[in-house]
């Protein structure tokens, strides 16, 4: 049984660096890189050792950043934030990092992912006098900290996050330290890397590339890291992990060159669209995928089909993710917008589209309809993931069953409804098979695969309570 909240929850992307002379400009590269994680809003926090500063606003990065505000933000290290904001609450209050200011010291917080006990833990922090800023869960972790008082910073963040639970990938920035942690699943991606003298995390790999770092490891379940003055600390705040990565990372949200527990984005996108053509072959004459997340399953579907990939849909650049547009009407909007079909291609064509998923059937709908005003013959529908039927409370924007096409109708059903001439997915062990199992002696091979079966890898708390499932 699973409660309809409306979750606080959100898929962004988050950068650190700590001791180096440019620390804002770099971390506003390092953003620019995750900029396809959140389109909401961005935000930088920086500290010169004495005083935090900051800056955030709605917007893209370089909107928010467009008039030398990073000029005021000086200091050795810093901290950066991209939102997408599940909520709809799209309120400058919400965009990150939050920046606090007590009496002695301050300090400011990013996240990305969503918490499950965020209801309960506010409720219980509001009857002990705290009051909240923010409609953001990220909020509760900075009142937990405060309330620890143990008299060590450190020691208030290890208590404070044995507290929270669910999908969590934190970054804190203090006068003197940058401190990261990750949840007990892993669920979301932190990795460290290094430029030079200077220590770097951010939620995906690519970002490395953009600043010049070299990659050191990943944060893994369960791990707190401070770097500061004398290097590079990490503990565990709790040993009570299990790997439960994101599929859905490997499927959608992650940049293709970025690299999750060793394995590239891309070259996994590559084989769940090879393991597809072998599940689900179909006669054509082109494959094409929906640019940009599916190209890389479309070119492994052709090259296991033998069937020529052609550029049969171009994207135009300047429109936002449709899959993480706050609201229906925006993501209808955005879909008429940033697809066009080349004609010259498809025209008297049997098209095989791979798409990566099917989440509530707009794009796909649109899509097919595209093809078949490009003069396609047939249109084939390949999805190189499974069919998405249950919610997702780690920190994507899938909450209610209701939502997910999949999770009420049929695959037959489906099919009609986009106009297909035929519809497939690829199966849950074709999946895990293509990624490639990071962790093969845990389930599923690490990876969380819950949005597909069910099998959620914590309890979901506030979640549970008098939910029923919406299912045909």
């Amino acid at each position: 049984m699973f409660a309809e909240i409306k979750g606080l929850n959100e898929e962004c992307g988050i950068f650190g660096i700590w001791n180096h002379s440019q620390a804002a400009e770099m971390t506003y590269y390092g953003l620019h890189s995750l900029q396809h994680r959140g389109q909401e809003g961005a935000g930088i926090v920086s500290t010169d050792g004495i005083k935090l500063k900051g800056h955030r606003n709605l917007g893209l990065l370089a909107d928010v950043f467009k008039h030398g505000e990073l000029k005021n933000l000086q200091g050795k290290g810093a901290i950066g934030h991209v939102r997408y904001s599940t909520t709809g609450e799209k309120d400058l209050n919400n965009v990150q990092p939050f920046l606090f200011h007590f009496q002695q010291s301050s300090f400011a917080l990013a996240h990305n992912g969503n918490l499950i006990n965020a209801v309960s833990l506010r409720r219980e922090l509001e009857a002990s006098g705290a009051i909240f800023q923010t409609s953001s869960d990220t909020e509760v972790l900075a009142h937990l900290i405060k309330k620890s008082q143990t008299g060590n910073f450190w020691d208030d963040c290890k208590m404070a996050l044995k507290r929270v639970q669910g999908g969590f990938a934190y970054l804190l920035l203090t006068e003197n330290a940058l401190i990261a942690a990750l949840d007990p699943n892993g669920f979301r991606p932190l990795s460290i890397g290094k430029v030079g003298d200077s220590y770097v995390v951010a939620s995906e790999t690519c970002a490395f590339e953009t600043v010049g770092a070299e990659f050191v490891r990943d944060v893994e379940p369960g791990e707190i890291l401070c770097i500061d003055e004398k290097g590079l600390h990490i503990e565990h705040f709790t040993k009570d992990t299990r790997h439960s990565i994101c599929s859905m990372e490997y499927i959608y949200f992650a940049r293709p060159d970025s690299n999750i527990a060793g394995i590239n984005v891309h070259s996994a996108r590559k084989r769940s669209g090879k393991m597809l053509a072998e599940e689900a072959f179909i006669q054509a004459d082109i494959v094409t995928g929906v640019p940009d997340s599916s190209i890389s399953a479309a070119i492994g579907y052709a090259e296991e089909s033998g069937i020529p990939y052609e550029l049969g849909l171009i994207k135009n650049r300047y429109v936002a993710r449709t899959f993480i547009q706050p609201s229906q009407a925006l993501r209808e909007q955005g879909v008429r917008m940033k697809l066009s079909a080349v004609s010259g291609v498809i025209k008297n064509k049997k098209v095989v589209m791979v798409d990566d998923s099917i989440v509530r059937g707009t794009t796909s709908k649109r899509i097919v309809q595209l093809l078949r005003d490009a003069g396609a013959s047939e249109v084939h529908v390949r999805i190189a993931s499974p069919p998405l039927i249950y919610p997702c409370f780690y920190g994507i924007n899938i909450q209610q069953q209701s939502e997910l096409i999949a999770a009420n109708y049929t695959k037959e059903e489906i099919c009609q409804m986009i106009a297909a001439d035929s519809l497939e997915y690829l199966s849950i062990d074709g999946l895990v098979e293509a990624i490639g199992r990071p962790y093969p002696d845990e389930p599923y091979g690490g990876l969380c695969m819950a949005y597909f079966n069910g099998d959620y890898p914590t309890p979901l708390c506030d979640y549970e309570n008098g939910y029923v499932f919406n299912r045909k």
